[in-house]
């Protein structure tokens, strides 16, 4: 055995390249992540969409103005609402059009009867023609309330228009 001893020595890990990785993971998840949009935040509504069979196209997350046909869960009734993705547009078009009330606004999303769904789609028409248009319906109602949605984008010469659905697992 010997007389002198050596003395052990730890191991050391460097501690930076740890902390660089998760920067990055961090930034990542930041980056990638979807955020509620203020429609969706004020909706008090909804909607369960019909399923259908996978397709390749996507609704545009731009200059886009969706229909949605919803039942209330506070009444049971029955509404449309007129939302707006584009903010500038939407402020041109609200303050265009006469029948929506002032505490609407600086609302994303009015409820509306089918005559000012009319006049939000022609004044979004008239403020950007690039706008694409979407109708999200509630599977539980019936065709007549879509059919008259439609028939408002037809008279308004939005011919043509997504319908949201969900993914049939």
């Amino acid at each position: 055995m010997p007389k002198i001893k050596k003395k052990r020595t730890g191991f050391v890990i460097d501690m930076t390249p740890l902390v660089d990785i998760t920067f990055l993971l961090l930034t990542f998840f930041m980056f990638t992540a979807k955020f509620k949009s203020d429609a969706e935040s004020e909706q008090k509504f909804v909607i369960q969409r019909p399923q259908v069979s996978p397709d390749t196209s996507k609704v545009p997350e731009k200059d886009l103005a969706v229909v949605k046909i919803a039942i209330d869960s506070a009444t049971s009734d029955t509404n449309y609402f007129f939302e707006l993705t584009n903010e500038t547009d939407r402020a041109q078009v609200w303050s265009a059009t006469k029948g929506i009330p002032p505490e609407y606004m600086d609302k994303a999303q009015v409820n509306v009867s089918l005559d000012l769904l009319a006049e939000l789609v022609r004044n979004t028409k008239l403020t950007n023609d690039k706008t694409k248009f979407a109708i999200d319906a509630d599977k539980r109602l019936r065709f007549q309330w879509v059919y008259d949605a439609m028939d408002v984008l037809r008279k308004n010469y939005a011919t043509q228009f997504n319908y949201v659905t969900d993914k049939r697992q």
